[in-house]
């Protein structure tokens, strides 16, 4: 069965409010996009530290239980691509089961609310 968002609360949240991706944002803003995602893949391989929002997500996601999963985090993020593995891989470190994400590099997530449902951002 494939796996849906019907009926769930469908939080959208951006990769920086989840990890703390300060350093490499000065990286972005001190050079370019290419340094950064350089950075970023240097590091797929180091999970990023938790952000300000991180401790929220966990206690959202723990509403869940095998039986009935209610809440879902989405990534909405203007990060690339790059990222967003290190967003997913962090994610995966720290045992949060976020599946869904959009990655614009650079460009307004704003219109990937309605597709993925999400209730709150």
């Amino acid at each position: 069965m494939a796996l849906t968002l019907d009926g769930k609360l469908v939080v959208a949240i951006s990769s920086r409010a989840l990890f703390d991706f300060e350093e490499e944002n000065q990286v972005f803003e001190q050079t370019d996009d290419t340094a950064y995602m350089r950075l970023q893949r240097a590091r797929l391989d180091v999970p990023a530290t938790p952000g300000v929002a991180f401790s929220l997500v966990k206690k959202l996601l723990a509403f869940n239980t095998e039986a009935s999963q209610q809440v879902e985090v989405v990534i909405l993020s203007r990060n690339d691509p790059v990222s967003g593995m290190r967003v997913f891989r962090s994610a995966a470190h720290y045992g949060l089961p976020i599946l869904r994400g959009s990655f614009t590099r650079g460009e307004p997530p704003w219109r990937y609310l309605r597709p993925l449902h999400a209730n709150l951002f």
